[in-house]
C-alpha cells in the first residue's frame, strides 16, 4: 500500500512538471528583466531599461512623432469611448488631452513662445519625460505578462497574507492587488480592486487604503524615475527601499482619519487558510493560474495592446499637465507656498536644497513625475528623496486621482487630498534619512 501511494504521488508530481516549468520560467525571465542590471554597451542597468534604449536609438528622430501619435490618439480616445461624458472630472481630463496635442506639436517643432522652449520647459519634458513613457509602457507591458500573468502574483499573495491584516488592515487578497500595482500600473491595481470591493469582498475602508496605499505607479515609470534623477546605478537600492518605503506609509495612514473612520463591513470575508498549508497553497495557486493561463504569444498581445491603450490615455494629460506644472513651479509661487507646508518636516535634515525638495514634492500633487523633473540637478539625498516621494505620494492629478474618482470606491477629492497630504510628510519623513543612509555607506 505504501508503495503504491508512493508511486501514486511520483506520478501526480511528473505530471505538474508541464505546469510547474509554465509557472517558473516565465517568472523568472521577468524577474531577470526588471530586476536584473547586466552590462552592455558600456551601460550598466536593467535589461529592460536596455530595450528601450535600443527602441529609441532605433527610430532615431522618428521617436518625437511616434510620441505625437500616441498622444492624438490619447486625446480621440475618450470621445471615441464616450469617457468624456461620464463626469465632470472626465471632462477636464479630456479637455486636457486635447491641450496636450497642440503642446506637442510646438515641442515637435521648436516654434511658439520662447519661454515655452527654454531647455529646462518644452524641450526637457518632451524628451526626457514624454518619448521615454510613450516607449517604456507598452514595450515594459510586453515583459510585465512574465511576472503578472503565469501564477507568481497568486504564489506571492498567499505567502503574505499572514502580515496583510496586521500591517495594513486589508485582506490577504489585497496583496495581489498591491503586488499587481507596483509590478504592473496604479490602473491595473485599481480594477481588481474596484471589482473585488463591488463584489462584496472588499469593504469600503479597504477599497481606500488600496487605492490610496497600494495603487501606485509601477516599475517601468519607476525606471523613468531614476533615469530623470541619474539613480540607475543604484535601481535595486532604489526600487526595494521605495517599495518598503511606499508600503510603510500605507500601514501608518490606515490608522489615521480619513481612512480610519470609513465603514469597514462587507458581505464576503475571505476564508483562512490552514495552519501548516501556505506553502502548499501557494504553490497550489500559482499552478492553478499556471495551468489555466494563456499562452505567451496571446498574453503578450493581450498585454501590449493594454499599454498601449495606457500610453495614449496618460501621455496627453502628462505632458500638458506636466507643462502647467513646471510653468506654475517657475514662474508664480503656488508650489513655493504650498511647499512651506513640508518644509518643518525636511528643515531638520539641514539639506541645502530643502526648500526647494518641499516645493517639489507639494507639485507631485499636479503630476508625480514634477518632483524629478524639478530635483534633476540636486544633490544625492535630495535627488533620491524626490524619487521615492514621487512614487510612494501615489495620489496625483493627471492620472491616479482621476481613475480613483471614476471607480465606486467612496472617496471624494476631499479626502484624497487629506491622504496625499499625509502620505509626502511621512515620506519624506523616511526618505532622507534613508538617502543619508546610502551615502554614509558608499552605495550612491
Amino acid at each position: 500500500m505504501p508503495a503504491s501511494r508512493s508511486t501514486s504521488a511520483s506520478r501526480t508530481w511528473r505530471d505538474q512538471w508541464p505546469t510547474l516549468a509554465k509557472l517558473l520560467l516565465p517568472s523568472t525571465l521577468g524577474i531577470v528583466i526588471f530586476f536584473v542590471p547586466v552590462t552592455l554597451a558600456g551601460r550598466h542597468t536593467i535589461l529592460l531599461d536596455h530595450l528601450v534604449h535600443a527602441a529609441r536609438a532605433a527610430l532615431g528622430e522618428a521617436s518625437g512623432f511616434y510620441a505625437l501619435t500616441l498622444i492624438v490618439a490619447g486625446a480621440l480616445y475618450p470621445i471615441y469611448t464616450g469617457h468624456w461624458r461620464r463626469s465632470r472630472t472626465d471632462l477636464i481630463f479630456t479637455l486636457l488631452k486635447w491641450l496636450g496635442v497642440p503642446v506637442a506639436l510646438l515641442a515637435l517643432s521648436g516654434a511658439g513662445p520662447a519661454f515655452l522652449q527654454q531647455p529646462d520647459m518644452l524641450p526637457f519634458l518632451f524628451d526626457k519625460l514624454v518619448i521615454p513613457v510613450g516607449l517604456i509602457v507598452p514595450i515594459g507591458a510586453i515583459f510585465l505578462a512574465l511576472l503578472i500573468g503565469y501564477g507568481l502574483l497568486e504564489f506571492i499573495g498567499v505567502l503574505v497574507q499572514p502580515v496583510m491584516r496586521p500591517i495594513w488592515r486589508t485582506p490577504g487578497r489585497s496583496a495581489i492587488d498591491a503586488v499587481a500595482s507596483f509590478v504592473g500600473s496604479y490602473s491595473i491595481g485599481l480594477l481588481i480592486t474596484n471589482r473585488v470591493y463591488q463584489a462584496g469582498q472588499y469593504s469600503s475602508r479597504e477599497a481606500a487604503i488600496i487605492a490610496t496605499g497600494f495603487s501606485t505607479v509601477s516599475a517601468t515609470f519607476m525606471i523613468i524615475v531614476a533615469k530623470t534623477l541619474d539613480l540607475m546605478a543604484i535601481w535595486n537600492l532604489y526600487f526595494w527601499l521605495t517599495l518598503l518605503i511606499t508600503f510603510t506609509v500605507t500601514a501608518i495612514t490606515v490608522r489615521l482619519p480619513p481612512l480610519s473612520r470609513l465603514e469597514d463591513r462587507k458581505t464576503e470575508p475571505e476564508p483562512d487558510i490552514a495552519a501548516g498549508r501556505r506553502w502548499a497553497t501557494a504553490l497550489k495557486e500559482g499552478l492553478n493560474v499556471a495551468r489555466t493561463a494563456p499562452s505567451l504569444t496571446q498574453s503578450v498581445w493581450q498585454n501590449l495592446r493594454e499599454g498601449l491603450v495606457m500610453a495614449i490615455s496618460i501621455l496627453p494629460s502628462i505632458l500638458s499637465v506636466g507643462l502647467i506644472g513646471l510653468l506654475l513651479a517657475k514662474y508664480t509661487p503656488v508650489f513655493d507656498w504650498l511647499g512651506w507646508i513640508f518644509y518643518p518636516v525636511v528643515a531638520p535634515w539641514g539639506l541645502s536644497e530643502g526648500v526647494a525638495l518641499a516645493q517639489a514634492s507639494a507639485a507631485g500633487l499636479a503630476e508625480m513625475f514634477l518632483p524629478p523633473l524639478l530635483m534633476s540637478d540636486a544633490e544625492f539625498v535630495a535627488r533620491f528623496s524626490a524619487g521615492v516621494v514621487s512614487v510612494s505620494g501615489v495620489l496625483f492629478f493627471s492620472a491616479s486621482i482621476p481613475c480613483i474618482l471614476s471607480t465606486r470606491i467612496p472617496l471624494d477629492v476631499g479626502r484624497i487630498v487629506i491622504i496625499w497630504f499625509l502620505r509626502v510628510a511621512l515620506s519624506l519623513t523616511l526618505a532622507i534619512p534613508t538617502g543619508y543612509a546610502i551615502q554614509v555607506l558608499g552605495a550612491a
